[in-house]
């Protein structure tokens, strides 16, 4: 869903008049309402989508159509990054909101960002620097953000670097060492404090880290993403592995190093202060390393 923000700039702008609703997770279409990227939204699984996907729809007065949830039956367009390999679903929801568009989420070959904006744009904008500028963290939560940090030993003047070694998929992190060689070398910067995230599927990648190295820095566990929004709006910097943490700091204009196995290279972020590097998952390799360390003291300076 991060990655679609330029797309959803987009659909905003097509239709300024009409409320812009996002169906997604609660907390990741939360997360959106929040920096302003769509005016509501609603829980993914109240839509009653099911009735679309029906093999055999009833189609009688009280059929698939009325157990669709009024968000979509009143909608006047409706963008669906699902079900395009269903003609059943797309043959129903073409009829109960005529206009639809139905496109798988990614696309062969292409970032999966310009992809989607390529499947709601016809005249291709992604070009406008204006779509992929960085969302805004509402001052609340950036002062919230800051009261979290100071609680955790910040003194307001030094830097921060926001490190997230965790992943989703084990297949997608950069072994603790790796994260351990780039964080002793950028240890010697002056006035910089670093910050571990720590997210749900993360305790395991945070305990490899060496504890000479965790016992200097700041730990964030499991922070709601709102509150993570305004910590990531006050770092210098950021590093991090293939995840929506990643897109997280991406999206609201951290100046980020991410890591990417070279398949997964189609999924990097959108935002022009970042820059994806390619890494062997697998091995900490020397090479990989150097590369990333030398990627992250440059940003840093």
């Amino acid at each position: 869903m991060l990655l679609a923000i330029p797309a959803l700039r987009i659909l905003e702008r097509a239709s300024p008049g009409d409320p812009l609703v996002l169906a997604a997770q609660p907390r990741i279409g939360r997360l959106l309402e929040i920096l302003g990227v769509v005016h509501r939204s609603v829980d993914f699984e109240t839509l009653g989508l099911d009735a679309l996907f029906e093999r055999e729809p009833d189609d009688g007065p009280r059929g698939w159509p009325a157990r669709c949830a009024d968000d979509l039956r009143r909608a006047t367009r409706v963008i669906a990054w699902i079900g395009s390999r269903e003609p059943g679903f797309v043959e129903r929801l073409t009829a109960l909101v005529p206009g639809s568009i139905v496109a798988p989420s990614i696309g062969a070959g292409r970032a999966v960002w310009e992809h989607l904006v390529d499947t709601v744009d016809a005249i291709a904008t992604a070009g406008d620097p204006a779509i992929r500028a960085p969302a805004e963290v509402p001052a609340a939560f950036a002062d919230e953000a800051r009261r979290e940090l100071i609680r955790h030993g910040w003194n307001e003047s030094d830097r921060l670097l926001l490190v997230h070694p965790g992943a989703g998929g084990r297949g997608k992190r950069w072994p603790a060492a790796g994260f351990a060689a780039v964080l002793e070398r950028v240890a010697a910067l002056p006035r910089l404090a670093v910050v571990v995230h720590q997210g749900p599927a993360d305790e395991d990648a945070v305990a490899a880290l060496p504890e000479r190295l965790t016992a200097r820095a700041m730990r964030l566990r499991e922070p709601p993403l709102p509150l993570l929004a305004g910590v990531l709006s006050h770092v210098a910097g950021y590093l991090g592995n293939d995840s929506g943490i990643s897109h997280l700091a991406a999206a609201v204009g951290a100046p980020s190093i991410v890591l990417f196995g070279a398949e997964r290279l189609i999924w990097r972020p959108w935002a022009k202060r970042v820059e994806p590097l390619v890494v062997s998952p697998a091995t900490a390799d020397g090479s990989d390393a150097a590369r990333v360390a030398a990627a992250l003291l440059a940003l840093l300076r």
